[in-house]
């Protein structure tokens, strides 16, 4: 865990909006997951933020999705559907041609 993460997640409050990476390290997820997770529709960016904008997330959400098991289900489920398809498509992409 690293320093900051360690000290956003001792913080008493949380600051409204999140960025992405705050995201992650209050759900356990790693950043790079988080547009996985916007694409599967379980977390909704604040606006309509632009393609190369930075997607902030309301932490009152977070608090709201993270107390329902079900949802934490499909978070995960989306995180390792997006693994394996990324791993089935390096596979695919180093095979040799035949």
């Amino acid at each position: 865990m690293s320093p900051q993460e360690a000290q956003f997640l001792s913080l008493r409050d949380k600051p409204a909006r999140l960025t992405p990476e705050q995201t992650a390290w209050y759900l356990g997820i790693n950043p790079d997951d988080i547009p996985v997770l916007i694409a599967a529709g379980l977390l909704k960016p604040l606006g309509r933020p632009a393609r190369s904008s930075i997607k902030w997330t309301a932490f009152v959400e977070l608090q709201r999705h993270c107390a329902d098991p079900k949802w934490l289900s499909k978070v995960t489920e989306a995180i390792q559907t997006a693994g394996r398809l990324k791993n089935e498509r390096r596979a695919s992409d180093d095979a040799p041609e035949r």
